[in-house]
C-alpha cells in the first residue's frame, strides 16, 4: 500500500491518473500536465514496462505527420487508486467471525494462506536463503521486516515494523494465520507466529527447520 501511494502522488501517478478517464495520446497527456512530449515519453515507457499502461491503436491528429500512439491504463491501475480493499476485507472478516469459532475462522485462514503461495515460486537454497527471500515477499506486501538468526543459523526470526495486514489483524488475530500458512510453503520450514497486537500490530515469525 505504501508502494501505491508513493506511485500515485508522483507525476507517473498523475498520468495513470489521466488515463483512467480515457484513452489518450502523448501530446495530450503532455498537454494536460505541462510537460514536454519527451518528459511524458519516458513516463509512458516506465508504465508500460511495469505493465500499468499500454498501446491501444493509433490516431491521426492532422493531415500530415505519423498517426499517433494511442494509450490507455491497464486494468491492474484500478488496484493502486483503490481504497475499498481494507475496509471490504476487514468487514468480511468481522462476518466470517461472527458466523465461525475462532478455529473454524483459523482453519478458512490456513487455507487462504495456502492458496497465496499457490503460484509463488518457492525460493531455493539453504534455509537463511529462504528466509531472506520470504522477508522481502513480507516487504513487496508492504511490510518493513528484517531477518534474525538466533541458535547458530538453526532457527530464524523475521521480525517487523508494522503489518501489512495490520487493520484487518486488528479486527481478528486469525489473520496471522495466513501468513503463518505463506511462509511455511514458500520456506519448507515449521513456523510460528510471535506478532505483537498490543496497539499497533508488529509482525514476527520465527522460522526453523522441520522435524523429520
Amino acid at each position: 500500500m505504501r508502494q501505491s501511494q508513493r506511485i500515485i502522488e508522483t507525476t507517473r501517478g498523475r498520468v495513470l491518473n489521466l488515463l483512467r478517464g480515457g484513452e489518450m495520446t502523448t501530446d495530450e497527456l503532455a498537454a494536460a500536465l505541462g510537460l514536454t512530449d519527451n518528459a511524458v515519453r519516458a513516463h509512458l515507457a516506465t508504465l508500460e514496462r511495469d505493465g500499468l499502461v499500454q498501446p491501444r491503436g493509433e490516431r491521426r491528429e492532422g493531415r500530415i505527420g505519423k498517426p499517433a500512439t494511442v494509450y490507455t491504463a491497464s486494468p491492474e491501475v484500478d488496484v493502486l487508486f483503490s481504497r475499498a480493499y481494507i475496509p471490504l476485507l476487514t468487514a468480511l472478516l468481522s462476518g466470517l467471525g461472527d458466523r465461525l469459532t475462532s478455529k473454524e475462522l483459523g482453519e478458512l485462514l490456513e487455507d487462504v494462506g495456502g492458496r497465496l503461495a499457490t503460484g509463488l515460486a518457492q525460493p531455493s537454497g539453504e534455509l537463511s536463503q529462504r528466509v531472506a527471500a520470504a522477508s522481502k515477499f513480507l516487504n513487496d506486501l508492504g511490510g518493513l521486516s528484517s531477518v534474525e538468526e538466533a541458535d547458530q543459523g538453526q532457527r530464524y526470526v523475521i521480525r517487523s515494523r508494522g503489518c501489512p495486514l495490520g487493520l484487518a489483524v486488528s479486527e481478528r488475530p486469525e489473520v496471522c494465520d495466513a501468513i503463518v500458512t505463506l511462509l511455511a510453503k514458500l520456506t519448507g520450514a515449521e513456523v510460528r507466529s510471535c506478532c505483537e497486537r498490543n496497539g499497533r500490530p508488529n509482525c514476527c515469525f520465527e522460522l526453523q527447520p522441520q522435524c523429520q
